[in-house]
């Protein structure tokens, strides 16, 4: 086997398969490079405030660019349209939530829902939602600064609670329990107010978590280059072992055959 691999035919054909390797081994290591670039996270300035304006449109889904961005928004606050949103966590505690109606005024006008505060008791997100409403003048815009986050779905109520009760801030639902708002502009979106009011302990709201995942399209491809790099050693080697294995079997032939002739022996003289 050694001796046919030395051949320089077989040199030359293992030089050839190596170089065949090379070139696959490179392709492979192109798509690996390529997996990883893709895998890069573009990190987003979501923790530098921007002016709400040209963060999100009224009446459009929320980008995926807007998600958990901190906005500074201004608005007016309508009064009465106060919802208790129950059993949001913070930091682990279930408590409440009280989500107040804003007109944004800087910017596309449109409605807004904004997350006051969490208070581990209904009672006590009322009484502050209450006393935050009649410390603001509903003709006067206020300014708040908050992590701006999308619409949630709605959540039916268990069948022994309150109909009426909220578990998620949906967009879609408070806009029927809002008092006379009709076909208005409403962003699919709401705020968590970083400054909580009186009462109120701030919403534990940290910045999005960015997870970088692997292209695996490009990982399965680079594996193919590297199985057809190997591919390409077998394939000599094979050759190799089938040029050994014929060689020795026309010289067992070409033995059986002058084993034959010398047992017939020589014809005999004239």
């Amino acid at each position: 086997m050694l001796k046919m691999m030395l051949r320089p035919r077989w040199v030359l054909a293992l030089l050839l398969a190596l170089g065949i390797a090379a070139a696959f081994a490179l392709l492979g290591q192109w798509q690996l490079e390529r997996a990883v670039e893709q895998s890069v996270v573009v990190e987003r300035p979501t923790e530098e405030v921007r002016p709400f304006a040209g963060v999100a449109e009224p009446d459009r889904p929320t980008e995926q660019a807007a998600t958990a961005q901190l906005v500074e928004v201004t608005g007016t606050v309508v009064p009465g349209d106060t919802v208790i949103i129950e059993g949001r966590l913070n930091d682990g505690i279930a408590g409440y939530w009280p989500v107040v109606h804003l007109e944004v005024t800087d910017g596309t006008p449109g409605g807004l829902p904004v997350a006051l505060g969490w208070a581990p008791d209904e009672g006590i997100a009322r009484e502050a939602a209450e006393r935050f409403e009649a410390s603001v003048d509903p003709a006067a815009p206020v300014t708040l600064v908050g992590r701006f986050l999308p619409s949630e779905a709605p959540m039916a109520p268990a069948d022994d609670a309150d109909p009426f009760s909220m578990q998620t801030v949906a967009v879609a639902q408070l806009i029927n329990v809002w008092a006379d708002f009709d076909d208005r502009p409403v962003y699919f979106g709401y705020v968590t107010a970083a400054e909580p009011p009186a009462g109120l302990d701030a919403i534990a709201s940290p910045p999005p978590e960015e997870e970088a995942q692997l292209d695996w399209l490009n990982v399965f491809y680079a594996i193919e280059w590297a199985v057809f790099a190997g591919f390409a050693i077998y394939l000599w080697y094979r050759l190799v072992r089938d040029a050994v294995e014929r060689e020795r079997e026309e010289q067992e032939e070409a033995e059986a055959s002058a084993s034959r002739e010398a047992a017939v022996g020589a014809p005999p003289a004239d």
